[in-house]
């Protein structure tokens, strides 16, 4: 017996099914007997699963499958003990329940089995604790961004599609930006048609002129906006109505979650600013401080991939197809990983090709050159760009080396 079988054979493994208040386990004892016991989610039942495998915390596998953020404490703190934890793919699972039990059915105690089986088999990768890796306060200014923003677009397509079409419906063609604040504090302000039209032109313009903030031609702006206003087709509703008060409700709750935003991505910036893979995913065009921080929130530490296969494939970028036979499919996405590091590399490439000069925007150039009208030919240079950029920033922080541009001679030499 090698020393690798002998390592083996002395360690027990642990399968959870994670629950919010008690985990099933499927413990293999280093004798070959299996127990299968319900723990319940607090510290004494921790203890009490470490008990009953008998042998020191050191030398316990436990692997589990991720289910929301409920398996975060129980793997902190047996990590904490020594034990060592392991994350089993949900996709792995269903299809291992459907083959060792020919069925779709599923119940706790079977698929805490079933990712024994899966552990054994060596089929999970080793749990990259958030915590213990220094990324959780990332992590955690990251998810609350992505809540803020999705309450914000909640909000304002709320705001559009209700309030502002039945009150002011020509408004809208002035709100040509999410950040735009003026546009806030203008219809806090002036709600209806008839709260400008009470006024007459060059007053109206008069009180309005600090409020919409630097424009060109501002007088004109107003101008034009009174003459909408006075011809708006919005209900002729009171201004001092309660249907009035409740769109300036909304409203002020759109300027108090802009704010917050506001604030947010400093803090984001502030509290980053000092970390080099940071500085390197920042020196990337198309990469601002928001996107940086949603990368290296979902990444973690990009150096832990030795290879950049190893982190397109954890994005979800490497590619995949279907054979059988004489039978072979096309070459796409796996999808596989993690969605949001694809949304913000997906993100990242559509700035950088929007944006200035740069090598980005030169492949998609000379992606789409064939047959620039085909918008399925430009969604698959889009996302080979994206995935271009996943390889950059790995290869920039795993060098610890800043994106440098290039210069290309101009066409005509």
């Amino acid at each position: 017996m090698t020393n690798d079988q002998q390592i083996t054979k002395e360690r027990v493994f642990v399968a959870l099914d994670i629950a919010k208040g008690s985990h099933d386990a499927a413990i293999q004892l280093v004798s070959g007997k299996r127990l299968n016991i319900k723990i319940p989610n607090t510290q004494d039942g921790y203890q009490t699963l470490i008990q009953r495998c008998g042998v020191p915390a050191a030398l316990i596998d436990v692997g589990f499958e991720p289910t929301a953020d409920y398996h975060r404490n129980i793997a902190y703190w047996l990590a904490e003990a020594g034990c060592s934890c392991y994350l089993v793919s949900s996709l792995s699972c269903a299809r291992a329940r459907e083959m060792l039990h020919n069925t779709w059915d599923k119940n706790d105690r079977k698929d805490a089995n079933v990712v024994l089986y899966l552990m054994k088999q060596g089929i999970a990768e080793p749990f990259h604790d958030p915590l213990v890796h220094g990324v959780m306060d990332i992590q955690e200014l990251s998810n609350t961004y992505h809540q803020l923003q999705k309450a914000r677009t909640r909000l304002l397509n709320s705001l559009f599609n209700h309030y502002v079409a039945l009150y002011f419906p020509e408004m809208e063609q002035y709100f040509n930006s999410s950040r735009a604040e003026w546009f806030c504090r203008f219809m806090l302000k002036f709600p209806t048609p008839a709260s400008v039209c009470r006024y007459r032109k060059p007053t109206f313009i008069k009180r309005a002129w600090d409020v919409v903030g630097r424009k060109v031609n501002k007088e004109s702006f107003l101008s034009h906006l009174y003459d909408q206003a006075s011809q708006s087709i919005g209900l002729p509703v009171a201004v001092d109505s309660v249907a009035v008060e409740t769109f300036k409700l909304q409203l002020t709750r759109f300027a108090e979650l802009t704010d917050q935003r506001t604030k947010l991505e400093r803090q984001a910036d502030g509290f980053l600013s000092n970390r080099a893979d940071y500085q390197r995913l920042r020196s990337i065009p198309g990469i601002g401080p928001i996107l940086a921080m949603m990368i290296i929130a979902e990444s973690g530490d990009l150096c832990r991939f030795k290879h950049y296969r190893q982190y397109l494939s954890f994005c979800g970028f490497n590619l995949a197809a279907q054979q059988s036979g004489l039978s072979k499919g096309q070459y796409r996405l796996s999808k596989r990983g993690n969605s949001r590091l694809r949304y913000a590399f997906w993100l990242a490439a559509t700035q950088a090709i929007n944006g200035k000069e740069n090598s980005f925007r030169e492949k998609f150039r000379r992606y789409i050159s064939k047959d620039p009208d085909n918008k399925d030919l430009r969604r698959k240079a889009r996302t080979a760009v994206a995935a271009k950029m996943a390889r950059v920033a790995h290869a920039l922080v795993k060098s610890d080396r800043d994106y440098q541009g290039y210069y290309e001679f101009s066409r005509g030499t």
